[in-house]
């Protein structure tokens, strides 16, 4: 097997002959940079369609912005309390910090130098091509200057910094420009430095004419634009320096639990000043002056090592677009029409059908290889359907325009007893999330926002359909839908997931029993069926580990597979790592950060650690045990996490039916292990390798589809 070890190893940090828990743990931030080097690998790759290289350059940036909005402003708000805390990697807030801001420049440089000698000249052989000003012909300018006369300076204020003009407020992520200039103006004022910021509604990515290059596919950026005009707004005064900047903010919400008494008019009075919150980061152009640095630093309270010297724009989000804007399929992912179940492709379903369906067994769905549509068309039949008497949900991220949501208007509108369980704190899905909350108050539904304190992250539908037997008797029957993924149809398309559809009376009467608990008040009952945090998912989780070592102890086979998108919590890490010392077969698929060890002797050489980075998204979870040889699967909308175990309403169900079962284990493990194309293993020291074979190459996502589209 050849293995091409990783550009940004964790190992300088976490092979220090120190005694203590490190030798057990890894630390979080540096997985989480980790797994956004694993991202931009997938743009370095020659392999991956051009285009969609470029959308992983503009993905990695992405996340990039959210782990210093979140974890890296937390690490700020810890080293000004002059924390002495220690995570269980034995690492300080401060050596933290150190390692982290090192990763972070290495993989940002990293980034734009596979954009500038990399993916744009490459492009640019397609006749794609973004235009620098330095190249700009005389044609391209007096357009340029045109575009700008006619749709930018009319929204454009300048803010000359003197004593009547302070420093204005710069939202989170908004693109500015520090102008310098030398020369009085009308005034006699001469204060050198303007600020001039870009207002959100202006394009950042704009495609010129046709004609005015010899490229089929011309833009160019704002930035440019601005660059090259921005002296219109200071006549008979000189500019000496344009410089783009950027200031990354805090953007975690707080509200005080003990204090309110209305989650949505507590998050509504927040929200506002998430785009001001302590800055974090400055992204600014090669170029720029020491003094504008300076000057910068100074008003944002930032260290030399927040400051981000980037060669090109400061947001490479604003790029993901150009994929969208160019009609090169042969640059792309090839498309595909995802599938059905057999089931459900036999025949168009009517509305009773489904339902008569679900009655009679239970129905899997693995996408986005096979559609969202059922999901879709199981609410709207609910909604449409006058048997049914009632809908609950859950909701966390489901989209501005969802048409889930608008099925549940419908039925409420209709007169079913409609019951939504929205989460508020969804990060940064807080005010769509409020939005869709309104609406459904205003059509008379039953909105709850859960338990505060813990997010509702569960992702489970229940209907209730009053049903006629052959003898003429009524009774109730409930069908359920439970997820791994989110209720959002544009996701569902770029994530991997399982959903389940169920009339199983004890997983039914379990669903039932959680959306009492959101709703209502009492003690938590024992479910039969399901595994629920905050109450007994973790527990139950070290039994089932614990359960395995008993067998392998025993002389029996111990295999537990596990695949989720992160693995944190320190005590089932233990727990694995006494499993393995009992001879269980221990193998993690986890797509991001991983703290635990894998292959120490001693520890952990039963564990292997594999992460899969391709074209979608890997989101499930899904957790086997060979206990004894019954194999159990479940599937859970949990990562092995703290907050997941103890600080959200989560859960996981077994998966019943041994044709599924068996889907699940092929589709969601199998194939994930025998993965040496989009597969990366971690090493002892926390790095990652490419894994390889002389075997056939074998992508895991490519097969799936292959298998299961339409």
């Amino acid at each position: 097997m050849d293995l091409h070890r990783s550009i940004l190893p964790q190992a300088d940090v976490l092979l220090t002959d120190r005694a203590g828990p490190q030798q057990k743990f890894l630390n979080r931030e540096l997985g989480i940079l980790a797994f956004n080097e694993r991202v931009l690998s997938q743009a370095e790759n020659l392999g991956t369609p051009l285009l969609e290289r470029l959308r992983f350059l503009c993905i990695t940036s992405s996340n990039l912005d959210e782990f210093f909005e979140i974890r890296v402003a937390g690490i700020k708000e810890q080293l000004l309390q002059h924390s002495a805390f220690h995570g269980e990697d034995g690492l300080s807030v401060g050596e933290t910090y150190e390692e982290v801001s090192e990763l972070a420049h290495a993989l940002v440089a990293r980034q734009y130098e596979l954009l500038n000698n990399g993916i744009l000249p490459a492009l640019r052989e397609e006749g794609v091509h973004l235009h620098l000003v330095s190249a700009w012909t005389d044609s391209i300018e007096k357009w340029a200057r045109d575009y700008f006369a006619r749709e930018i300076l009319p929204v454009l204020t300048p803010i000359g910094l003197d004593p009547a003009h302070p420093f204005p407020r710069v939202l989170n992520k908004s693109l500015n420009f520090a102008v310098e200039l030398s020369g009085p103006d009308a005034f006699g004022r001469n204060s050198g430095i303007a600020i001039v910021q870009a207002p959100r509604a202006l394009p950042r990515l704009i495609r010129m004419p046709d004609g005015l290059s010899e490229y089929p596919y011309s833009f160019v950026m704002l930035t440019s634009i601005m660059q090259a005009c921005v002296a219109d707004l200071f006549p008979g005064m000189v500019v000496t320096g344009v410089h783009q900047f950027r200031i990354t903010r805090n953007s975690d919400l707080f509200v005080d639990d003990e204090e309110i008494t209305n989650l949505r008019v507590a998050l509504q009075g927040e929200l506002p000043q998430r785009h001001f919150g302590d800055a974090v980061r400055l992204e600014i152009s090669e170029g720029c002056s020491e003094t504008i640095v300076q000057l910068l630093r100074r008003e944002f309270a930032l260290e030399t090592r927040d400051v981000y010297r980037v060669m090109g724009p400061v947001n490479l989000v604003r790029l993901m677009q150009l994929p969208d804007l160019v009609d090169r399929p042969d640059l792309k992912y090839p498309p595909f029409t995802p599938g059905l179940p057999a089931e459900l492709e036999k025949a168009q379903l009517k509305q009773s059908d489904l339902f008569k369906l679900i009655a009679k067994q239970d129905v899997l769905l693995h996408h986005p290889f096979q559609s969202f549509n059922p999901v879709l068309d199981f609410l709207r039949s609910a909604a449409s359907d006058p048997q049914v008497v009632a809908i609950k949900q859950t909701i966390y991220r489901t989209g501005t325009d969802s048409a889930l949501m608008e099925a549940l208007l419908a039925a409420a509108r209709s007169g079913k007893e409609v019951t939504v369980v929205v989460e508020l704190m969804a990060r940064f899905d807080e005010e769509i999330n409020i939005n869709w909350a309104a609406r459904l108050e205003q059509v008379g539904a039953h909105v709850v926002y859960g338990v505060v304190g813990h997010k509702t992250h569960a992702k489970m539908s229940l209907v209730v359909r009053r049903e006629t037997s052959r003898n003429g008797a009524t009774r109730l029957k409930r069908y359920a839908h439970l997820g791994t993924g989110n209720y959002h149809a544009r996701t569902a398309r770029l994530y991997t997931d399982f959903g389940l559809f169920t009339a199983d009376e004890e997983m039914c009467s379990d669903v039932h029993e959680v959306f009492q608990q959101l709703t209502g008040l009492g003690s938590a009952k024992k479910l039969g069926a399901l595994w629920q945090s905050p109450f007994t998912l973790h527990g139950n989780m070290i039994s089932a580990i614990r359960r395995e070592a008993r067998n392998a102890r025993a002389g029996k086979k111990g295999h537990i597979i596990a695949k989720m998108n992160a693995l944190l919590e320190p005590e089932i890490i233990k727990e694995l790592y006494a499993a393995n010392q009992a001879g269980v077969k221990i193998d993690l698929i986890v797509r991001g950060v991983c703290a635990l060890r894998p292959g120490v002797v001693g520890l952990s050489e039963n564990i292997t650690v594999r992460s899969i980075v391709g074209r979608f998204l890997e989101h499930s979870r899904i957790f086997y045990f060979q206990n004894g040889g019954a194999r159990d699967v479940y599937l859970s909308s949990a990562d092995w996490m703290d907050r997941n175990f103890f600080r959200r309403v989560e859960i996981c169900f077994p998966v019943r039916d041994a044709r599924l079962k068996k889907r699940v284990i092929q589709e969601g493990l199998e194939m994930h292990l025998k993965d040496n194309q989009l597969a990366w293993e971690m090493l002892p020291d926390g790095s990652y390798m490419k894994r390889r074979s002389r075997a056939k190459p074998f992508a895991c996502q490519s097969e799936l589809a292959h298998l299961l589209a339409g």
